[in-house]
């Protein structure tokens, strides 16, 4: 196997996280004889202070020359004043756009480790294991007309979907639904909006191509409390775009922090991959940064690009060994502080990378 990743670490925590999510895939690399060739360019904040846009032209040749592509964190405080198509967001809206990944994939899952974590009772999400597939190019993020007019007071946004834009992402939920618990939960709101009429009723014709799959439909208002009162219920969850964005991020409580969640991207020439916390600013460069969902993102690499599964499942495995073993960062350090032991960002990745060495029977760089 041969990979050409290049790596967009971007603002914040993230060239923290995405260091040690790097380091694991070189090393993971080398154990098993594959090449992995990485690049580094610049996005959002860093890039407007270097270059005068979120996201510069030889950045974005280079991503459309790549296998992959792997995101830290982009956006701050610094940058919030700028109108919002100059701001750090808009350079990955920008790249999300141009690489054409339409479905992007969010794992929620329990670590037994981290109950104490969440608000919920540890007899509530014990065993919870989701997938959302939200759709990522369409919906109110993309949608136009839209615009703010304040000499009117006014300000409007278009939520628009064609049948082919939904039977597309509809079928990733469907294809991954097959290789896990075989049911899909499509979320959508069509008691009131149009728009969701048209999803519910392409997904459920694609629905068809599927006849080992479950489908069901909820309403999003009303999976918002579900996930939250039974998210063990739930195998692949699939959304549109904002209605993903919201409820992915909720389901953090489901893990416990939102520093343990990977990301990928999928779908489109190239795919894109990124936890999906923040660039968190406030404790940028103070070694607190989580780095385990850039960790786990790079699994998502590994499975999705490079279709390494083996290697991918070691990383995974890994990461839970680190938590079994008491490990934690500072997000992660709640309850009996006894009980575990406080590591900084670089010495957690260095701790997945020594068990991931073990499981591979393979040296720490």
């Amino acid at each position: 196997m041969k990979l050409k990743l290049l790596v967009v670490a971007g603002d914040g925590i993230g060239p923290e996280v995405a260091n040690e999510a790097v380091s694991v895939l070189r090393l993971v690399a080398n154990a098993s004889g594959h090449e992995l060739k990485i690049e580094e360019k610049r996005i959002g904040g860093i890039a407007i202070d270097t270059d005068g846009t979120p996201l510069p032209e030889d950045t974005l040749n280079a991503a459309l020359a790549s296998d992959a592509v792997f995101l830290g964190a982009v956006g701050g405080n610094k940058w919030n004043a700028l109108p919002p198509n100059t701001r750090p967001e808009a350079g990955l809206l920008q790249l999300r756009a141009a690489l054409g990944g339409f479905a992007n994939l969010r794992p929620a899952f329990a670590i037994k480790e981290l109950a104490v974590n969440s608000p919920l009772r540890t007899e509530v999400i014990e065993g919870a294991d989701i997938l959302f597939v939200r759709e990522l190019l369409g919906g109110l993020y993309f949608g136009q007309p839209r615009e703010w007019n304040k000499i009117s007071g006014e300000a409007w946004n278009t939520m628009r979907y064609t049948n082919e834009e939904v039977v597309r992402v509809a079928r990733i939920a469907f294809q991954l639904a097959q290789k896990r618990g075989k049911k899909v939960t499509s979320v959508d709101k069509a008691n009131v909006l149009e728009v969701s009429q048209l999803w519910r009723a392409v997904v459920t014709e694609v629905a068809t191509e599927f006849p080992d799959v479950t489908l069901e439909h909820q309403l999003v208002d009303s999976m918002a409390m579900l996930l939250m009162t039974s998210p063990r219920n739930y195998d692949v969850v699939l959304t549109e775009n904002l209605f993903g964005d919201i409820l992915s991020d909720e389901s953090a409580v489901i893990t416990g922090s939102l520093g343990m969640l990977p990301s990928a991207t999928i779908g489109g020439a190239v795919n894109l991959y990124e936890p999906i916390h923040g660039s968190a600013p406030d404790i940028a460069g103070k070694g607190l940064a989580n780095p385990l969902g850039a960790i786990l993102t790079g699994a998502l690499v590994l499975r999705h690009s490079a279709g390494l599964e083996a290697e991918a499942v070691a990383i995974e495995t890994a990461v839970r060994k680190v938590l079994e073993a008491g490990f934690r960062t500072a997000d992660l350090a709640r309850g009996n502080t006894s009980d575990f032991k406080v590591l900084s960002t670089t010495e957690m990745g260095k701790q997945v990378r020594e068990t991931v060495s073990t499981l591979l029977s393979a040296p720490v760089n």
